[in-house]
């Protein structure tokens, strides 16, 4: 039981990670109904940034704890700050212009966009995997509770992840902006005519997606403990593989699906070895797929036409 604990505990708070990633996704199909192909690669430039930032704050392997959590809190706001800025700049340039235009020309820009993010991430920190320092010792116990053993990024993930979803959740639902979002994401034109300047909220939805990816960039960089410009496109691949298991454009789902990939991914690491894990997660997509075709807790709906 202490094994199946073990794997419970790493494979919720690695999922944590892609479900942050998975809402940046989720959110903007569900107001534009395209996938931002880029969003993996901020997610990147959110760990390069936290990387960039760890010597200009004076973190170090040195730092005491109310240093090393003030730190820590500095650079996840200005990388989900970055990352969010970055974000908006995105569907400016790639999205905006191209909103009437046929569906495929917007992500064939948005893919322009991610191989230019990537090779930023090659001129930054080169095209090697990059070690970083352990700052919060990652992998260190810090409480065990039956055997079932819960470290320091397990942790972290869970403290950073939980709060940032009740706080998305709850501005989406209860704000005027978040009203204008869903009122947008239903009937743009419809929108449009009540008052609501449909770019200004398409923006805002980027900008949120942006802020999670950041703060997902973060977590990863304290988790894994490196960095590598072709990290966003193997973690933004696993987070759209999770967004679509759960139901695109489906809060719940984005989070639900990256949770049950990264209970998945641990699972099968343990049990029948890393190489057969991306296999793994993608047989059960399509398992998905076939059976389920709208997510787990997507809606159904019908192509016009």
């Amino acid at each position: 039981m202490a094994r199946i604990g073990n794997n419970l505990v790493a494979g919720l708070s690695n999922g944590a990670i892609w479900a942050l990633i998975a809402l940046g996704y989720t959110l903007v199909y569900g107001i534009i109904e395209l996938i931002n192909f880029a969003h993996g690669d901020v997610f990147m430039i959110g760990s390069f940034t936290a990387f960039a930032l760890y010597s200009v704050v004076g973190l170090t392997l040195a730092t005491g704890p109310l240093g090393l959590v003030f730190g820590l809190l500095v650079i996840l706001l200005l990388s989900m700050l970055v990352c969010g800025s970055l974000n908006v700049m995105i569907e400016r340039v790639a999205y905006r212009p191209l909103r009437g235009a046929p569906k495929l020309a917007p992500l064939i820009t948005a893919v322009g966009v991610s191989f230019i993010l990537q090779n930023v991430g090659i001129l930054w920190f080169g095209s090697s995997q990059r070690g970083i320092p352990d700052l919060i010792k990652a992998q260190q116990e810090l409480f065990s509770i039956g055997g079932v053993e819960v470290s320091r990024a397990d942790l972290l993930a869970v403290v950073v992840t939980v709060p940032l979803v009740l706080l998305l959740t709850t501005f989406i639902n209860r704000s005027r902006l978040g009203k204008a979002m869903r009122a947008t994401a239903q009937d743009p034109e419809a929108a449009r005519l009540m008052g609501i300047n449909v770019d200004t909220t398409i923006a805002l939805t980027f900008l949120l997606g942006g802020l999670l990816a950041g703060a997902a960039g973060l977590i990863y960089a304290l988790y894994q403990t490196n960095v590598w410009y072709f990290q966003g496109f193997t973690a933004g691949l696993i987070a759209f593989t999770a967004a679509v298991m759960g139901g695109i454009g489906n809060l719940r789902g984005a989070v639900l699906g990256g949770l049950i990939i990264g209970i998945i991914q641990q699972i099968s690491d343990n049990r029948i070895g890393n190489e057969w894990t991306p296999a793994v997660v993608f047989a059960y997509l399509v398992l998905i797929m076939v059976f389920r075709p709208q997510g787990l807790i997507g809606e159904e709906t019908r192509e016009a036409g």
